[in-house]
């Protein structure tokens, strides 16, 4: 025998001297565990390898009932958004950039306004038409639902009712009051 398999044999019958099967085979499972499960654990998504948006001046609506910066991630309608902000790239928080096309085919969700403390149903329209700006992405996914149930995620390419499917950047338009639970709400909203 070589000096390695003497090396190995010696190892092997050491451990096995000291250690139960059990014992060997149960480590042996949760180090297969674990490394199965080390797939899931929470880690710092792949925007961050697009730019910030740093760059970009922050601005108000200048509407106390609208608060917040709607070039930031942290805006209010923002609760649900997966892409570039539309506000970034040359648009408002829900108008398109000139040269784009909002898509008919949107997903909602509903976000609290922290300045009354409601509930609105807001519609995330994918722009589409012109290549991305690349700035400010956001990815929200706060209440967001499983692929089966598309109009209510975020992960799905919604550039498909509109002429070009080139994705340029998302936006978050106001469409209403979510209903409370006395049943009351639902009034139409225009910012």
């Amino acid at each position: 025998m070589t000096s390695i398999d003497r090396w190995v044999d010696r190892l092997s019958r050491r451990v096995a001297e000291r250690t139960s099967r059990r014992g060997l085979l149960g480590r042996l499972g949760k180090l297969l565990l674990g490394a199965a499960a080390l797939p899931l654990l929470p880690v710092a998504r792949a925007g961050a390898a697009f730019p910030s948006g740093r760059d970009v001046p922050p601005t108000t609506t200048g509407n106390p009932g609208d608060p917040g910066n709607p070039r930031s991630c942290d805006y209010w309608r923002y609760c649900g958004i997966d892409g570039f902000l539309c506000s970034c790239c040359g648009g408002s928080a829900s108008s398109c950039p000139p040269g784009a096309v909002m898509s008919p085919i949107t997903w909602i969700g509903t976000c609290e306004n922290p300045a009354d403390r409601k509930h609105y149903i807001i519609s995330y329209n994918d722009c589409c038409g012109k290549q991305g700006c690349n700035r400010c992405f956001c990815n929200r996914n706060e209440r967001e639902e499983p692929e089966y149930r598309p109009q209510k995620n975020n992960e799905i390419h919604w550039c498909l009712g509109t002429p070009s499917t080139a994705y340029t950047c998302s936006v978050a338009v106001v469409v209403g009051t979510a209903l409370g639970e006395d049943g009351a709400g639902g009034a139409q909203r225009n910012w």
